[in-house]
């Protein structure tokens, strides 16, 4: 049986993916800054698909909390075998860089980036031991491009400087049977991250090619596939979820404004 870690799974898209993933015959760990909310879904869960769900409270910003984290939920479980960061900070009002305070653009960073390389850098070793680990980290639609995205500059350097790292990581680890790739929803918001396919399938989206909004179980029906064993030869890739739907627009909608 294998052992999942996801943070931010008690909510959201990661809340999906637990879901799907515990109902495979996965256990997994949960990890969140809720601790109520956080429980009550791991319990839940639990009791639903008869597998081992625990959660563990931790904000994934510090690297000592994830260092704990990480050697609390090794001890609980024995052993990690894929890592789902489905947690980082977004800024939904749109802002020039100039106009971000220096504390928006250390947590856009820190939730966005670092956090990544430290839970990364925890993970490793217990997936080596293992000669198998799946890490997969999360982006925006035409991340790998490294795309101008007006309002989003602090964000898009996170994400795009990710893809890099999870690149570098798919290279250097393949040797252990240590896969890394990115997925990366469109404008998947509200209600719909927690939502499955049918759910969403007769609601009008005019805004995506495909007609419909995304779901959360969209997401997570791509990250199911990566998880499994014979998913090993797709390693630092970028997967898109995004209905066709490209959410950057080519120029600052905040410029435009104020100039108008």
């Amino acid at each position: 049986m294998k052992t999942l870690l996801i943070t931010g799974g008690n909510k959201g898209i990661g809340r999906m993916i637990s879901k799907v993933m515990a109902e495979s015959g996965w256990s997994v760990a949960i990890a969140a800054r809720s601790y109520d909310q956080g429980v009550f879904y791991a319990n839940e869960l639990s009791d639903q698909t008869g597998q081992k769900v625990c959660f563990y409270q931790a904000d994934v910003t510090s690297r000592q909390e994830i260092r704990s984290l990480v050697q609390e939920v090794k001890k609980d479980f024995g052993g990690v075998h894929a890592l789902v960061h489905a947690v980082g900070p977004f800024l939904r009002e749109r802002k020039l860089f100039t106009d971000h305070s220096a504390e928006e653009i250390e947590e856009l960073i820190q939730g966005n980036f670092m956090s990544s390389l430290w839970l990364t850098h925890e993970m490793i070793p217990m997936m080596r031991e293992e000669l198998f680990g799946r890490l997969i980290y999360f982006g925006f639609g035409r991340v790998s491009e490294a795309p101008a995205w007006p309002d989003r500059s602090v964000y898009a350097a996170a994400k795009t400087g990710l893809v890099s790292f999870m690149k570098s990581i798919a290279v250097e680890e393949a040797v252990y049977g240590i896969t890394a790739n990115m997925v990366s929803p469109g404008d998947i918001i509200g209600e719909y991250k927690e939502m499955t396919r049918e759910q969403v399938t007769n609601i009008f989206d005019e805004e995506t090619p495909r007609g419909r909004p995304g779901s959360g179980e969209d997401v997570a029906r791509i990250v199911h596939f990566l998880l499994q064993e014979p998913s090993d030869f797709i390693t630092g890739s970028v997967l898109n979820a995004t209905g066709g739907l490209d959410v950057i627009h080519p120029r600052s909608k905040k410029q435009i404004t104020s100039i108008q």
